[in-house]
């Protein structure tokens, strides 16, 4: 089987490396593709070949997994490699879109006989490297057993969770989730901080009890070193919310901490920080 891969960003890069490692001992071929090639060198270095163009992947692969940015994005480079797939291409998509996005992108490679399943991931960058991402799937039962088979190199859990958009409608609520645990940690150790409490123990107690979360385990180390480099950006994360918003709003939902959190981080960006880690936001709560 040849594979596709599109995005090589700071999670499609480690993903694309560990399908190219895995390909080794299946037989498998993976050919990767990215605006920028520079970013394909890790990729190819574990054994990928880089397409010379996106069009020519599309031609080659029948399974093409992308992992880009905006819903726009994801739009661009599948309905431009949908000119040049062949019918049945399964395309599994990572990237973190509108669900009605996903969804629209479903119906227009459906049409044109090929198949769609929407994966967006949760767990970082450190999850991409480790190779135990979750990965959250919209789509057809069939076609998402194939996908699951597909990124198993680079997943701890991965599960359907309904039709096509559905992946991704679960990853806003991962995020919304997610929002409370970020502001949680950044207003735990800025009043720790403040109260003269050791911050590094109140983090370590604090783990082992009722009040622990992953956050706590894996952020809280970045606050304490003042390490703002992502993992997760800024901009990313401010992404990820609006879709949340624009949703929450269809649905009448409410999800006023993730709305606070959007605005918190918002500040941050404005201030230049757009590129910094979530965990900037320890900044903004603790000079308040």
């Amino acid at each position: 089987m040849k594979i596709g891969f599109v995005g090589l960003g700071f999670m499609g890069s480690p993903m694309a490396g560990h399908l190219a490692e895995a390909a080794k001992g299946s037989g498998d071929e993976l050919i990767v593709w990215n605006r920028t090639p520079a970013k394909a060198k890790s990729a190819v270095e574990k054994g990928a070949e880089l397409s010379s163009s996106i069009e020519q992947l599309a031609s080659e692969c029948e399974v093409i997994v992308t992992c880009v940015n905006r819903t726009e994005d994801v739009k661009e480079v599948i309905f431009q490699m949908m000119k040049s797939a062949k019918p049945n291409t399964l395309f599994v998509d990572h990237s973190t879109i509108a669900p009605k996005g996903a969804v629209e992108i479903g119906e227009a490679l459906n049409v044109n006989s090929m198949r769609f399943v929407d994966a967006p991931v949760t767990g970082g960058s450190a999850g991409a490297i480790a190779g135990k991402l979750t990965i959250f799937m919209g789509g057809a039962e069939l076609d998402v057993n194939e996908a699951i088979k597909i990124t198993k190199p680079y997943t701890k859990v991965s599960d359907r969770v309904g039709g096509q958009g559905m992946g991704q409608t679960m990853k806003l609520a991962n995020q919304i989730a997610g929002a409370g645990c970020l502001i949680a940690l950044c207003e735990c150790l800025a009043f720790a901080q403040k109260s003269g409490l050791d911050m590094a123990q109140a983090r370590q107690l604090i783990s082992g009890g009722a009040a622990g979360s992953w956050a706590m385990e894996n952020y809280g180390p970045k606050i304490l070193a003042r390490d703002w480099t992502p993992g997760f950006s800024i901009l990313n994360q401010r992404k990820d919310f609006a879709y949340c918003a624009e949703v929450a709003e269809e649905i009448q939902a409410s999800i006023p901490c993730t709305m606070l959190v959007y605005e918190l981080l918002g500040q941050l960006e404005s201030d230049g920080r757009g590129e910094q880690a979530t965990t900037a936001l320890f900044d903004k709560i603790s000079q308040t």
